[in-house]
């Protein structure tokens, strides 16, 4: 910072003073608050001409320039500069909470730890200290940071948005050592935001779970999507079906302890139970309900939707799982039904054909017993109030029946059999959720030509428009992509330690919640954003 020395540069006494002044804004870095008083020009000439004892030399004025954003990922969308020393860690100062904004203390607490500053609570702000405050109007989820006068002033219409503005703080003060002076409004681009793990194909503790959270809350990521139940594995506690769980699971303790750790972080938990694909868990405890082709092959997960006791143990799990889970989504899944891969599902499986002709008329087809399958469990955890979700390939055209229209659809790939492109769905309203299986699919051992996605290529080349492959989709679809999640999926499970999958999703990761908070071009090449992502973490 450079400082402003008014009057004369005569006489040993103001040469001493100026450069005492240069010391110490070298060594404070221009953060030291409060100005000084200006010197009198030419007073220092005036007195010595006429022999008048000397008047002390007046303090001179620190002045600062315009500061900049600060630095964060993802980096804020709107900052407004201003001129003074922005605010910085000391012993002086604490973390205290507004008048009417008790339900801020898990946000005080948390950020007065992480600067290694005192909590105070709910008392007045006093000089230093950090205040949080909820009211306004503002998005949901947005915030307001102002520095000025020494103190900081975080404020929002929620819990979530106040969260968020302690973490631009935090990462602020790691990147820098100070916040900027000047006031930050902020608010994310996209609702959902996060990060996808399939803890079926390969368990995962739930220690490593909450680590994850942590790193998503920081990114202001807030959805965390568990698919718990595949052909490998099941791996969450069951009271209902406890035949069915791994012997490898996460106990109903360490998943209401992630869920406490997800709600202070405000992070949504999604589960899914992919059916009626993808159990072949279930199966192995149940073989009765295996599909079976019409020459008698017994596709792997695939269950037969037929056989009314295929509904009724998937049923089962919903309704306990829809209980375990208070969050606002559940993803039922509906992906990769074999019976629907075949090229003549009809002829390839006979009883699926005749069960569907049977409850929807003569002209149904088996994707339509297999729509059906999807709404039926859709209505059983619609009375829970949660927002239901289906992946891409569980919905079909040109049947008799219809998929709920209010799924959303969580598009992955554009690579199955009969793949509709995402304006297939987008033109018929519905909402979409981008997982994008080009840039967003890390794939333990990249299988099937997949390879581990990089931050660098989301950063410089993916936007939530792209929703398959590399080609975005018209803007006018904009508001009904709800968001995106980078998920990871253990088809080779033991190709990586969960170390190293840490490890390997960090920087995607941060790539991916910029392009999801912050809608425009990023300014900074992907080796400095790669650089301050490292110093943020």
């Amino acid at each position: 910072m450079r400082y402003s020395i008014r009057g004369p540069r005569r006489g040993p006494a103001l040469l001493a003073t100026s450069v005492a002044l240069a010391t110490v804004a070298a060594c404070s870095g221009g953060s030291a608050s409060g100005p000084a008083s200006a010197p009198s020009p030419g007073s220092a000439t005036s007195a010595s001409s006429t022999g008048a004892p000397p008047s002390p030399s007046p303090t001179p004025t620190r002045t600062y320039p315009l500061s900049s954003a600060p630095l964060t990922v993802p980096a804020v969308r709107g900052h407004e500069a201003a001129r003074g020393p922005g605010w910085k860690p000391a012993p002086t100062g604490g973390v205290v909470i507004a008048a009417n904004s008790g339900g801020l203390a898990d946000e005080g607490r948390l950020i007065a730890g992480e600067l290694g500053i005192p909590y105070r609570g709910a008392v007045a702000a006093g000089p230093g200290d950090v205040e949080l405050a909820l009211g306004g109007t503002g998005a949901p989820e947005s915030y307001t940071l102002a520095v000025q006068g020494g103190r900081v002033r975080i404020s929002g219409p929620d819990e979530a948005g106040v969260f968020y503005g302690t973490r631009t703080l935090k990462q602020s003060v790691k990147a820098t050592g100070a916040m900027p002076e000047g006031t930050v409004n902020d608010r994310p681009a996209k609702p959902q935001r996060g990060l996808n793990v399939d803890t079926a194909r390969k368990h995962f503790t739930a220690a490593w779970i909450e680590d994850r959270i942590r790193e998503m809350g920081d990114l202001k990521l807030n959805q965390l999507g568990l698919h718990f139940s595949d052909d490998q594995g099941f791996r969450i506690a069951s009271d209902s079906h406890p035949e069915v769980v791994s012997a490898q699971h996460l106990t109903k303790a360490e998943v209401r302890r992630i869920l406490a750790l997800a709600a202070e972080r405000h992070v949504t938990v999604v589960p899914e139970i992919d059916s009626p694909g993808h159990l072949g868990a279930v199966i192995a405890a149940h073989p009765d309900l295996q599909l079976r082709s019409a020459s008698g092959r017994a596709p792997r997960g695939a269950v037969d939707i037929a056989n009314p006791e295929s509904a009724k143990i998937v049923d089962d799990l919903l309704r306990e799982y829809a209980q375990l889970f208070p969050g606002a989504y559940w993803h039922l899944g509906a992906d990769e039904y074999v019976a629907l891969m075949a090229k003549d599902p009809e002829a390839t499986y006979p009883k699926l054909a005749r069960a569907a002709k049977a409850k929807y008329g003569p002209s149904a087809r088996v994707q339509d017993l297999a729509t059906g399958w999807l709404n039926d469990r859709a209505a059983v955890v619609r009375p829970t109030g949660k927002t239901l979700k289906a992946w891409n390939d569980g919905f079909f055209t040109g049947g008799v029946v219809n998929a709920a229209e209010d799924l959303e659809v969580e598009y992955w790939t554009g690579k199955e059999i009969g793949a509709r492109p995402p304006v297939s769905y987008l033109s018929q309203g519905r909402k979409m959720v981008n997982l994008n299986d080009e840039y967003l699919y890390y794939v333990l051992g990249e299988p099937n030509d997949f390879a581990y996605p990089t931050g660098r290529r989301i950063y410089e080349q993916w936007t939530p428009l792209v929703v398959r492959g590399t080609t975005p989709v018209p803007a006018r679809y904009d508001a009904q992509i709800l968001g995106a999640r980078f998920a990871v999926w253990c088809d080779l499970a033991n190709s990586q330690t969960p170390a190293q999958v840490a490890a390997g999703i960090r920087l995607p990761l941060a790539a991916l919640s910029q392009k999801v908070w912050n809608p425009t071009k990023p300014t900074a090449s992907w080796d400095r954003f790669r650089a301050l992502a490292e110093r943020v973490r």
